[in-house]
């Protein structure tokens, strides 16, 4: 008989591929499976029922709205939308997931990241060496012909022994922070064109961008098969907004609640940008509009 693989999650791309996966969900060692599917305006229900319809073996579900942002039906303040998690409230949710340690973790959505990207930059955040997100998620899964799991796993996550570290990794700005960035760092837009315009606005109460913000949409970062753009590709978009490997300076990101945004410090990160260099803005445009006495820009600029 084959022996197990042991070596899952090789190299250093925050990605993995759907080959790579299948191949290391046979090992000895297998990664821990998170589906963090959710859809901007469905109910928080909706992730939950296209995991039970379906999802990759072995994968558990993990709410987006009840496990990844805190205090999900609080009305919108300072702190956006989908405010971060309790540390200690995040670690007990991905220890129900079976999150540990000592195992790599592997996220997906739908497809595109932008979910999943909230899940490894939270992992990342609270010090878990080892997370990758899926290029390509759920439909890449499917598409590629692989077995599907359809009701909850055959067999259910052992408790996991996950605890959040005392430091976390990665900077966190408040208004006046993403308003410093914006000033004398560059301060990245990840949300559609023509809402950093303000040609449009279908969620919050003013339309327009944080003065001095650039744009730069999330879509940028997906090739037309919906996984991300080869790593030259990225790392020329990033340098074209003035931020490279190892020249950062201040850099931060935001984009309509903190969730995409982690999409963006992703996309840099497989670019070859030290994600710890990089910023979240975490109340982003919801908290700043929150206050109509905060600055509004409109147009390209």
């Amino acid at each position: 008989m084959r022996e197990p693989r042991t070596s899952p999650l090789s190299g250093t791309s925050p990605l993995t591929s759907v080959e790579q996966l299948a191949a290391d969900l046979s090992c000895a060692t297998a990664p821990i499976l998170l589906d963090i599917r959710w859809k901007l305006g469905e109910p928080s229900e909706y992730g939950l029922g296209v995991y039970l319809k379906g999802h990759i073996p072995g994968a558990h579900y993990v709410s987006l709205d009840q496990d990844l942002a805190e205090h999900p039906d609080s009305p919108v303040g300072a702190r956006g939308r989908h405010p971060l998690p309790d540390r200690e409230r995040f670690a007990a949710a991905m220890r129900r997931a079976g999150v540990r340690a000592d195992l790599p973790v592997v996220v997906y959505d739908d497809g595109d990241g932008t979910q999943a990207a909230r899940a490894w930059w939270l992992l990342r955040h609270h010090g878990h060496p080892d997370v990758r997100v899926l290029d390509g998620g759920f439909a890449a899964w499917r598409a590629a012909g692989h077995t599907v799991e359809e009701g909850e796993p055959g067999i259910r996550a052992a408790e996991g022994d996950f605890e959040a570290a005392v430091r976390d990794v990665f900077a966190v700005l408040d208004h006046d922070g993403a308003a410093a960035v914006a000033a004398d760092g560059t301060l990245i837009d990840a949300r559609a064109g023509a809402r950093y315009r303000g040609e449009t606005e279908p969620i919050d109460p003013a339309a327009g961008h944080v003065p001095g913000a650039v744009s730069a949409p999330t879509t940028e970062n997906l090739g037309e098969d919906g996984r991300f753009r080869p790593a030259e590709e990225l790392a020329e978009r990033f340098a074209g907004l003035g931020v490279e490997p190892g020249h950062e300076g201040r850099v931060a990101v935001y984009c309509g609640s903190g969730v995409t945004a982690t999409h963006e410090i992703l996309a840099m990160a497989v670019a070859g940008i030290d994600p710890e260099g990089v910023a979240l803005y975490e109340g982003s445009w919801s908290g700043w509009a929150s206050d109509p006495s905060r600055p509004v820009a409109t147009g390209a600029s």
